[in-house]
C-alpha cells in the first residue's frame, strides 16, 4: 500500500515584513502624489518638493527594514518573505531613482532657468507674456554672468543651420514644435518668430519656449530660447527640451 505523506502547510508571511512592504508601497505612493498633486493644483511647487523629500527617505527606510525582516524570519517562512522584500526593493529603487537623480543634478548644475543658443542676443518673447502673470522668473535674460554658466554646463547648445529658406525653416519649426507636444502660442511669419509653451510631465511646471529664425546665406539660422516661469534651476530641462528639439529640426 502506497502512503502518500500529507502536504506541508504554506508558513505565513510574518506580519511585520507585510506591514513594512505596505508602508514601502504607501510612501511610494505619496512620491507620486508629491508631483501629481502640484500639477493638479493641490498644493504649492515648494510644498510639493517637501512631500516629495519627505517620501522618498521614508521609501528608503522602509525598504531597509523590509529587507532586515525579510532575512531574520524564521526559516519556515523567509523564501515568502525575502519574495516580498525583493519585490519590495525593485519597486521602492525604481520610484527613488528619479527623484534621486533630480537632486544630484541640481547639486551639479548651475543655479540658471533660462537656456538660448545666442546668449548675446536673445530671442525675445512676445506672444506668451500675457501668460506670465504669476512667473516668478523675469522675462529679461540674465546677461553674461548666465551666459558664462550656460557655456560651462551646456557648451553644445548652440544655433542650428538649415539649408532652407526662412519661411520654410519657420513651417518646419513649428511641425516639430507640435510632434513635441508644445502648445503654440504665437506666431510671426514676418518676424520670423515662433512662440511656444511646454510643461514638464511630473510636477507640471510650465516653460516658454520662443524660435527665432534669420536669413543666413542661401539657407536659414534657428536660435531657440527656454525659460522656465519659477524656480531658480531647472535641473538641465531647458537645455535637454533645446537639444531635443535641434536634433529633431536636424534630423
Amino acid at each position: 500500500m502506497h502512503y502518500t505523506p500529507p502536504p506541508t502547510a504554506r508558513a505565513p508571511l510574518p506580519l511585520i515584513v507585510a506591514l513594512l512592504a505596505a508602508l514601502t508601497f504607501l510612501s511610494i505612493l505619496v512620491i507620486v502624489l508629491s508631483g501629481f498633486g502640484t500639477r493638479w493644483g493641490w498644493w504649492h511647487y515648494r510644498t510639493g518638493f517637501r512631500i516629495l523629500s519627505g517620501a522618498v527617505i521614508a521609501t528608503l527606510v522602509f525598504m531597509a527594514l523590509t529587507l532586515i525582516a525579510g532575512a531574520l524570519t524564521s526559516k519556515l517562512s523567509r523564501g515568502r518573505s525575502m519574495i516580498v522584500a525583493g519585490v519590495t526593493l525593485v519597486v521602492g529603487a525604481a520610484a527613488v531613482w528619479m527623484p534621486i537623480s533630480m537632486a544630484r543634478a541640481a547639486r551639479r548644475l548651475p543655479l540658471i532657468h533660462d537656456i538660448t543658443t545666442d546668449p548675446a542676443n536673445p530671442p525675445r518673447f512676445v506672444d506668451v507674456l500675457p501668460r506670465r502673470t504669476q512667473a516668478t522668473n523675469p522675462i529679461e535674460y540674465g546677461g553674461d554672468s548666465v551666459a558664462a554658466l550656460q557655456r560651462a554646463a551646456y557648451p553644445d547648445v548652440q544655433p542650428i543651420t538649415l539649408a532652407l529658406p526662412p519661411a520654410q525653416a519657420l513651417e518646419r519649426a513649428e511641425s516639430v514644435a507640435r510632434e513635441m507636444g508644445w502648445e503654440i502660442v504665437g506666431k510671426d511669419a514676418a518676424g520670423g518668430r515662433l512662440e511656444a509653451t511646454d510643461r514638464t510631465t511630473f510636477f507640471g511646471f510650465y516653460d516658454d519656449i520662443v524660435v527665432r529664425v534669420q536669413p543666413q546665406g542661401s539657407g536659414s539660422r534657428v536660435d531657440v530660447r527656454s525659460l522656465s516661469r519659477v524656480g531658480r534651476s531647472d535641473v538641465g530641462m531647458n537645455a535637454r527640451r533645446i537639444r531635443e528639439f535641434s536634433r529633431r529640426l536636424q534630423s
